[in-house]
């Protein structure tokens, strides 16, 4: 059985996870989610301005944050910080259980990437959105209340600790390596 870390522990990290790269970071995991609770890890992946990450069920899923229950547009991609999910779920081979489609080292906090800020990665562009992620009960079932708690305090929500939420503007390739970095509107 997989150990839940207690607060105070998880609280530890805080110092290393703010030490993130604020302006050009690494795309560290790509994971798509072909069907419900199930991963893929992938080495390379297509960002599509229709489809999200090309494969994954994010166009098949709806939403209850939209009128009709259709996916919703700003929640096309999530991107968590792996320093996050290292601290959380331990092992590299749990970090997709997280359910997030983008891993990368890089500060994913609302003063660095307020709503509206697009990002380079690989040959796509995404742009960072003002839907809050929040988490779900999966994953206080799959890394624990406390870190719940960790990721939704007022300095999680500020940091964005959970992770974001983006919609692709520029169709391209991504792959694991790849840099994340900040751009202008008209780069």
């Amino acid at each position: 059985m997989t150990r839940h870390l207690p607060l105070d522990e998880i609280q530890t990290g805080l110092a290393s996870i703010r030490e993130a790269p604020r302006d050009s970071g690494r795309l560290e995991l790509v994971v798509r989610r072909p069907a419900v609770n199930a991963r893929e890890l992938l080495d390379t992946g297509t960002l599509d301005v229709v489809q999200g990450l090309v494969g994954d069920t994010w166009q098949d899923r709806g939403s209850s944050r939209t009128s009709d229950n259709t996916p919703h547009p700003d929640m096309q991609l999530t991107l968590m910080g792996v320093r996050v999910i290292s601290l959380l779920a331990g092992e590299r081979s749990r970090w997709p259980l997280a359910g997030d489609q983008l891993f990368v080292d890089f500060d994913l906090s609302a003063a660095n990437l307020p709503a509206g800020t697009r990002l380079a990665i690989g040959h796509a562009v995404v742009e960072v959105t003002a839907q809050p992620h929040t988490g779900c009960g999966k994953f206080v079932e799959r890394f624990g209340v406390d870190a719940m708690k960790f990721v939704n305090s007022p300095e999680g929500r500020a940091l964005n600790l959970r992770g974001i939420n983006a919609r692709v503007v520029t169709t391209g390739d991504v792959r694991v390596g790849d840099h994340v970095r900040k751009i202008r509107s008209s780069d």
